[in-house]
């Protein structure tokens, strides 16, 4: 039994080691043995073990020697970007997308399906039919399948809680796609995607402590806390944090909720019941023009110089600034990022949210919000999908 127990302890650390040999590889260009061996403070011999080992699976490559001013010049290694591949879908649109990345996170391929009004069994043969689609376009081998979806997702089972949109209630989606597909499969919302994207893969790579607020038909929040993935059932809901006493009834029951008055949805139809006092404005050309009124047509107008847009920018990051106040109340200091389709509003949306975290934030006070749009610009829901799996199956975080 002692035996057996110290069998187990040395599997563990074995696994430990070697994960973070391959993350500490994986979080520079290239670096030496030496390097590697003072940064995680292993012995020489466990990374070179470790190395040997990685090589061997064709993940990690000598790339050549630095010089140095005395001795033998360190021989460095770095990541074989394209030794593995990894299939991220984005389901929490009304086109669904797919795509192939490699282990830096470069898109490859990608294909997309129409899922506007598509519903329960339908909306599943559609992602079936999208994977499908795409494995054909995978030339190493696959680790496995991320998925970044709406509602609410119970991630540590892969279970689908609740989407109301696509009608997905209490849906076992990694078991059912682990079945068909014998891979792994990870599943998260698509808030806590656009997190891990940005904290693999952005330009506030690897940072203890980040928001990342996605803000379109709906409003939520992926947070890192002390490096830890706030990743439970409901964490970040924020869309139904309430802004305005007694207000519009929202789609939860509550009243009053942020989505009703921020939410691109809240937007386009607040600006569509000003359209009638303002005839004659770039808002009614470009409707004219497009045969709908949506979001973009809303910050096209607004861009273009429809002044008479300007409260609704105006109070749309008031209310936001309300939450982010909230949230930073909570957490503490944190650097705060917007993605979306209102991030299309740019700067001045983002000095009025300052503004008002100032004012009703003590913690902002102390210290100035550090309230930005994310780095990333393509995909973040399926970059953040191949972090994901690139978190649970080779431990980059």
């Amino acid at each position: 039994m002692i035996v057996a127990s110290e069998k187990a302890n040395q599997a563990v650390t074995k696994r430990h080691n070697a994960r973070l040999v391959f993350k500490t590889i994986y979080d520079h260009e290239l670096i030496s043995r030496a390097e590697i061996a003072r940064l995680t403070n292993l012995t020489a011999t466990t990374v070179s073990n470790v190395i040997g080992e990685l090589i061997g699976e064709g993940v990690v490559e000598e790339v050549g020697s630095v010089s140095t001013e005395r001795g033998k010049p360190p021989t460095l290694v770095g990541l074989c970007r394209d030794a593995r591949h990894v299939l991220a879908l984005n389901l929490a649109q009304n086109v669904f997308r797919g795509g192939i990345f490699n282990l830096r996170g470069d898109l490859l391929h990608q294909q997309c399906r129409p899922a506007a009004g598509l519903q329960g069994e339908d909306a599943l043969k559609t992602v079936q039919g999208l994977v499908d689609a795409l494995l054909p376009h995978t030339s190493r081998p696959l680790l496995g399948i991320g998925v970044g979806a709406p509602g609410l997702i119970d991630a540590a089972h892969g279970v689908i809680n609740r989407a109301v949109n696509l009608r997905w209630y209490d849906l076992p989606l990694a078991q059912l796609l682990s079945e068909r597909y014998g891979l792994p499969i990870h599943v998260v919302n698509d808030n806590q995607a656009s997190l891990l994207a940005e904290h693999l893969f952005g330009h506030y790579r690897n940072l203890a402590n980040l928001v990342v607020i996605r803000v379109g038909r709906g409003i939520g929040a992926g947070i890192m806390a002390n490096g830890q993935l706030l990743q439970h059932t409901g964490a970040g809901e924020i869309g139904h944090v309430t802004v305005v006493e007694q207000g519009e009834r929202c789609s939860c029951g509550n009243d009053g909720c942020l989505e009703t008055v921020a939410s691109s949805r809240a937007i386009v139809e607040r600006a569509r019941n000003l359209l009638a006092d303002y005839p004659h404005t770039r808002l009614a050309t470009f409707v004219s023009a497009r045969g709908e009124l949506d979001i973009q047509a809303v910050i096209d107008a607004w861009r273009a110089g429809d002044t008479f847009l300007d409260p609704i920018v105006e109070d749309v990051g008031r209310y936001l600034g309300i939450a982010i106040a909230h949230l930073i109340g909570i957490l503490g200091s944190t650097r705060v990022l917007l993605c979306g389709s209102v991030t299309g509003f740019g700067e001045p949306l983002l000095r009025r949210i300052r503004e008002e975290v100032e004012q009703r934030s003590f913690t902002a006070q102390l210290q100035p919000p550090a309230i930005d749009l994310v780095s990333l610009e393509s995909d973040i829901i399926m970059l953040g999908a191949t972090a994901l799996l690139l978190k649970h199956e080779l431990g980059l975080f």
